[in-house]
């Protein structure tokens, strides 16, 4: 990279959880432009202000997840004096699915609550949620919960933190896997409708002209708005959400991969197994045996 356009990058030792609260005084918030070789998920408290992500900006506003791939380039310079938020850093090397076995760790892009990370490396945008008001109190006594354990360190913490950032990645997990309510949300009709079809008829055997049909529109057309607007087609969006069944299947079901194969949609085990491999870099017995399932 250029050293004129080098941006500071942070990294937290290997094995730990760095979690920091944040407003306009914050050095990270005032260094402006910077970067991370970990994950790195955000927590608007209070918003107010801008937020930018690679070429994305937005509002910040109270309540709003952002999540951060790692390379990714994002700034805070633009908050405004009253937002406060969390930002939680980890190594995603490090992270362990608490029903794994304590030696079997998983490659951050094949762990399934960490797959909305994937999706925000490849698009920013969906890689920003919303939690419900109702919701908001409990995600912040989290991270107090989370802040304390990191700072008194006492008997036990490993195991607390461990838990209490899983639970926020199981949140996040849930969050994600609302996409038509999250499109709504960013006032996107189109794309609500399609992720709506997506999730009610992805089990099926749906193609895109299906989907197509249904929202009233030619294939080819729909496939260049949904890729503008996500970074993905609608194919690959069906492809996804039949891989994500599939994987909580996997990890919570003694089904076996031609039954999980057929349940989620693939009506060709040996297909199914052919695209899991190509997503995750093993075949589906090995990833379940690898995350203890």
């Amino acid at each position: 990279m250029d050293p004129a356009t080098a941006v500071p990058t942070y990294e937290t030792p290997r094995g730990a959880v760095d979690l920091q609260r944040f407003g306009t005084e914050h050095p990270r918030v005032r260094v402006g432009p910077h970067g991370h070789r970990d994950l790195e998920l955000l927590y608007f408290e209070r918003g107010g202000g801008d937020h930018r992500v690679g070429g994305n900006t937005w509002p910040a506003r109270a309540g709003d997840v952002v999540l951060i791939a790692p390379g990714q380039v994002h700034d805070l310079a633009g908050i405004g004096s009253d937002a406060v938020g969390w930002a939680v850093e980890f190594s995603p090397q490090d992270i362990r699915d608490v029903r794994a076995d304590s030696s079997s760790l998983l490659l951050w892009r094949s762990n399934p609550l960490l797959n909305p990370f994937v999706a925000a490396e490849m698009d920013p945008d969906v890689g920003r949620f919303c939690v419900a008001e109702p919701d908001r109190e409990r995600w912040v006594r989290r991270l107090h919960d989370l802040r304390r354990e990191l700072r008194e360190q006492p008997d036990g913490h490993e195991g607390a933190v461990a838990a209490l950032l899983l639970l926020l990645l199981t949140d996040v997990a849930r969050l994600a896997h609302d996409v038509a309510g999250a499109m709504r949300a960013r006032d996107q009709p189109l794309l609500a409708h399609v992720f709506e079809i997506i999730e009610s008829r992805y089990t099926e055997r749906l193609t895109l002209r299906d989907v197509a049909a249904a929202v009233g529109l030619s294939g080819g057309y729909l496939t260049t708005v949904v890729r503008e607007r996500t970074g993905r087609t609608v194919v690959d969006w069906i492809l996804e959400r039949r891989l994500a069944a599939a994987r909580a299947l996997l990890l919570g079901s003694d089904l076996t991969v031609e039954a999980i194969a057929l349940r989620v949609g693939f009506q060709d085990p040996a297909y199914f197994s052919r695209r899991f491999r190509l997503a995750h870099g093993c075949a589906p017995g090995a990833w379940r045996r690898a995350s203890g399932g």
